[in-house]
């Protein structure tokens, strides 16, 4: 069994968190949508769902296309995107310390 990550156990096991969480992760390289779903652990069809959506808000921009695959990564010169890296960073910062303190 997989364990979930901080921002996961705080937001809730949901495709788009899930999808979120992956490209905040990740966000230095670019993948195609099949390799996001897989990663994300997130059903293909689901993805193709909320894709629309995140590609509409730019929260997603297309960087480049190789062998006719369009590739993607979180947009991290959107506000939104920034916030929720900020707002990951914070999470794990703030989970670090904590462990510190139990030891």
């Amino acid at each position: 069994m997989e364990e979930k990550t901080i921002f996961v156990k705080t937001f809730g096991d949901y495709p788009l968190i899930k999808i979120l969480d992956f490209l905040i992760y990740s966000r230095d390289y670019d993948y195609p949508i099949t390799e996001i779903a897989k990663n994300s652990n997130v059903n293909f069809q689901t993805l193709k769902k909320i894709w629309p959506k995140l590609e509409k808000e730019k929260t997603v921009v297309k960087t480049r296309r190789i062998k006719g695959m369009n590739l993607y990564k979180i947009n991290t010169e959107n506000p939104v995107a920034k916030k929720l890296i900020k707002l990951n960073n914070d999470l794990i910062w703030e989970q670090t310390n904590k462990k510190e303190i139990k030891i």
